[in-house]
């Protein structure tokens, strides 16, 4: 038994789909190697923010993965999807697992490599 907010199914019994993150804007223009460079960061120290390995490893899959491949990656992970753009997570255990846009999807102000 948990709370009523602990499960991935609605009330409806359905599972909450995955999507797209709405369009975003990144603080200053940015180029594609940048932007690399932030998810790298992200991820190699996402550990450090708490919850387990492995479900950070889903997450990163899944945030790489097109919308059909990520559903049945958190889905087979046991992840719950608080936020459909999967910006807030958690774990079976309850833990939270927050996600940056930056690593879900690309800036509309993303510029070309000089």
């Amino acid at each position: 038994m948990g709370c009523a907010g602990s499960s991935q199914s609605k009330a409806d019994g359905t599972v909450k789909k995955i999507r797209k993150p709405k369009p975003w804007k990144h603080p200053q223009p940015i180029t594609k190697t940048q932007l690399m460079q932030l998810r790298e960061e992200f991820w190699d120290t996402s550990p450090h923010y708490g919850g387990r390995k492995e479900i950070w490893d889903a997450l990163r899959a899944a945030a790489e993965a097109d919308l059909t491949l990520a559903q049945a990656i958190v889905d087979s992970a046991g992840v719950i999807v608080q936020s459909s753009d999967l910006t807030t997570c958690y774990d079976e255990r309850g833990s939270k697992y927050e996600l940056p846009k930056y690593v879900l999807s690309e800036p509309t102000n993303l510029i070309p490599e000089s």
